[in-house]
């Protein structure tokens, strides 16, 4: 790969000979494999809950390790838990060289609560049959290619997300979240240590450099579907910020305290998130800020709220953006907080600085598109991913796919068949053209 992310030399008339029978095949194997993991953490209400190091996640990621080797990859897990699945390099290959990095595929297999089959397992599940296939067509690659189901994305269990990508690459390390806790008050590294991970494990550890991350993924959006296109092409990933905002007040009887003496916490909380969406609609696209949550204290229909805590997400492509209307959020909070008599706190989670994908890998993509005939839509991604922490450590770049409806993190969300066919298509040319080009 050179400098722009390409290669100068790609095979077609090899790949094309080869691929005839790949839709017929694949298809099946590929829904099937989805349908097959949806069952580690498959939950009441219809849908997937895997969160990190918990007993369905340990499952699935023990289970992938056995499906990578049973399909001709060496599996190989890391002290965070990443899982990689390797297709290496013919060493007598003429193209081999020591310095050459892994092309790595993949993503991620934890998933929010109650969330959907398809939200990052696509990526892992058409990452295994794209190498599966290549090393059955063509045998061992010029060059290492590699697939891996990242440890954790979401931030659903511990207020910290892209764990899995961040240790890779280095943008964290374990004493950066080792204190962290859930819901439940489990420590983020008893977790870990729990499920047979961390530094006292037997594994590698998880920091490494890798050639380029191509990213697979359903779109979480209605764009493809409304715009009628098959495949779309990331042009840059947004920024966000995640904060908890704490209000503290004063706890009281609901029927003997006068609401002008009140120091109501979950009111003051509630005008807090009115003026989050009066801001950000002042703001106009595509900036978006979203709570999500709110957790009352003692939480009960006759005590005036004492304390209260909430959710805060904001996102834009623009990082002056998102400063800007945190400011402004920021700024109204405290004036609530004042007129309420309420003190208030917060906590910055995440922040992520918007990102633009690699250029070069861009264009082949869109080059594999024309050639496959395939409507094809650049476009940002208003959802992170992963890919946006891999990009500042290497070229990096993400395939959408149609997601029904728009729908994600939800039991309905829902890819056509064919759809996750034309993206899988694209994957598997776009491997060949880097791990066999010349």
């Amino acid at each position: 790969m050179n400098e722009s992310g390409r290669y100068a030399s790609f095979n077609t008339n090899d790949f094309l000979a080869k691929v005839i029978s790949l839709p017929d095949v694949e298809k099946v194997e590929l829904q099937a494999m989805l349908d097959w993991l949806a069952g580690y953490g498959a939950d009441e209400q219809g849908g997937v809950t895997r969160l990190l190091y918990d007993r369905a996640w340990c499952d699935a990621q023990q289970a992938l390790a056995v499906k990578m080797q049973e399909k001709g990859l060496t599996a190989e897990f890391d002290q965070s838990g990443n899982l990689f699945g390797t297709l290496q390099a013919d060493p007598d290959s003429s193209a081999a060289s020591a310095h050459d990095l892994p092309i790595v595929t993949g993503s991620h297999i934890d998933s929010v609560v109650h969330g959907g089959k398809y939200d990052g397992a696509y990526g892992v599940v058409a990452g295994i049959l794209a190498l599966e296939y290549l090393k059955q067509q063509f045998g061992a690659p010029r060059r290492t290619l590699q697939v891996v189901s990242l440890c954790e994305e979401e931030g659903s269990r511990f207020p910290f997300a892209y764990w899995g990508s961040r240790s890779i690459t280095g943008a964290a390390h374990l004493q950066d979240v080792r204190e962290l806790q859930d819901a439940g008050g489990v420590r983020f590294e008893d977790a870990m240590t729990q499920a047979g991970f961390g530094p006292g494990s037997h594994y590698r550890a998880a920091e490494r450099k890798i050639g380029a991350f191509i990213e697979l993924h359903i779109e979480q959006g209605q764009v493809l579907e409304r715009l009628g296109h098959s495949i779309g092409i990331v042009s840059a990933i947004v920024g966000q910020k995640r904060f908890s905002v704490t209000v503290s007040g004063e706890a009281n009887h609901a029927g003997t305290t006068p609401m002008i003496w009140r120091r109501d916490a979950l009111a003051g909380a509630a005008d807090m998130i009115s003026a989050v969406r009066r801001i950000a609609l002042q703001a106009g696209q595509p900036l978006v800020a979203t709570v999500g949550q709110i957790i009352p204290d003692p939480g009960v229909g006759n005590v005036v709220a004492g304390r209260a805590v909430f959710s805060l997400d904001i996102r834009h492509i623009q990082q002056e953006s998102i400063e800007q209307c945190w400011k402004q959020m920021l700024e109204a909070f405290t004036t609530i907080a004042e007129e309420h008599q309420l003190e208030l706190d917060w906590e910055e989670h995440l922040s992520v600085a918007p990102i633009a994908m690699n250029a070069g890998i861009i264009q082949d993509i869109q080059e594999i598109c024309i050639q496959e005939q395939l409507s094809s839509h650049t476009m940002a991604s208003g959802a992170g991913h992963d890919s946006q922490i891999f990009q500042p450590a290497c070229p990096t770049a993400m395939v959408f796919v149609p997601s029904s409806s728009g729908i994600s993190h939800n039991p309905l969300e829902f890819t056509t068949e064919e759809d996750l066919m034309r993206g899988f298509r694209v994957l598997v040319r776009l491997l060949y053209k880097y791990g066999y080009g010349s």
